[in-house]
């Protein structure tokens, strides 16, 4: 099975779509080939990877299943789930398309969560339900030989996202420095030991009603925190704003206690083992890269990337390279 990595927090507006697309072309940049997978209904994932015009394309009424939101209604129609068609971005560098309509699906997956609690009934049906982004991502992954699958969702506690996580084996969670990201810690961590709790009771269940095997392969959900990344620092002279450090400074505490239930650490930032990763806000690089539709690490002169923009870039690809290599050494 090739691993599946989420970059999940219930929190929005920690840079975790743009984290998601730029590690999905460092990896690439670094020979792997890559899949990214777009569960955020608000399917920001994949308009950064593609023009409007394809966007219309995508989403239209053509016939076939070209979205992970036909893919879901596939299974809703016709009892089990087949993916979409992946895009290819750059050679090695693959996309499964997200789409608006994917949150009208919330109640399909919740109906299929409930059922599998359910030993007295046929549960069939509702396990091929909540592993459907296993089975879709699994799919194109060893059709394509895939060495990695990134999953990007929306920020929320919901339906979509738990049938994402019981896909995953490792979860990367992208903070920012304030209290809204501390409090999204204390949300999260007991939420995720909830859902594996919750799985893996399940998988109990089915195996014993099923016999030895349940006839269908299905995930473990190990959804295994392995660190997090701090996005969009403020810098002046040299020095995070005081306004951030604050809260900065109780990050490793937070994170120890509520995702992986060790209380009393007193790790920094810079101490810290779990943190993969605190990028700079790169400010005027962003919309250079969106008007290129490239990684800021991409940008060259022609796009606009001179003197001290092209500096920045080239560490972009720095930094953005270490934190890589420390994802992939995590990943279980």
């Amino acid at each position: 099975m090739t691993p599946i990595v989420t970059f999940f927090n219930n929190k929005g507006g920690v840079g975790k779509t743009s984290l998601v697309y730029h590690t999905a072309w460092i990896l690439h940049d670094m020979g792997k080939r890559v899949l990214a997978v777009d569960l955020d209904p608000q399917a920001n994932l994949t308009s950064a990877f593609l023009p409007e015009d394809k966007l219309e394309e995508l989403w239209g009424d053509q016939p076939g299943i070209r979205t992970i939101f036909q893919g879901v209604r596939e299974f809703r129609d016709n009892q089990d789930v087949q993916a979409p068609e992946p895009i290819l971005i750059d050679a090695g560098l693959f996309l499964l398309a997200g789409d608006l309509r994917l949150a009208g699906e919330e109640d399909t997956l919740v109906e299929c969560w409930i059922k599998t609690s359910n030993p007295d009934q046929d549960q069939t049906r509702s396990f091929r339900g909540m592993r459907m982004f296993s089975k879709m991502a699994q799919d194109v992954a060893t059709r394509l030989k895939i060495d990695i699958i990134l999953f990007d969702v929306g920020p929320n506690l919901g339906a979509i996202n738990r049938a994402a996580l019981v896909a995953s084996d490792a979860i990367v969670v992208p903070l920012a420095g304030d209290l809204f990201s501390i409090q999204g810690l204390r949300n999260l961590g007991p939420t995720l030991t909830s859902w594996r709790k919750g799985w893996e009771n399940r998988l109990t269940n089915y195996a014993k009603t099923s016999g030895a095997s349940p006839g269908i392969e299905l995930p473990a959900g190990a959804m295994k925190p392995i660190g997090y990344v701090l996005q969009r620092q403020k810098v002046r002279f040299g020095r995070l704003v005081q306004a951030f450090t604050r809260w900065l400074a109780r990050v490793p505490a937070e994170y120890h206690e509520h995702l992986l239930g060790t209380k009393g650490v007193n790790e920094t930032i810079a101490s810290d083992s779990e943190c993969l990763a605190m990028f700079k806000d790169y400010q005027s690089l962003v919309p250079l890269a969106q008007d290129a539709r490239k990684p800021i690490f991409h940008l060259r002169a022609a796009d606009g990337a001179l003197g001290a923009h092209s500096t920045a870039a080239r560490e972009a690809s720095a930094d953005y390279r270490a934190f890589a290599e420390k994802l992939l050494a995590r990943l279980p």
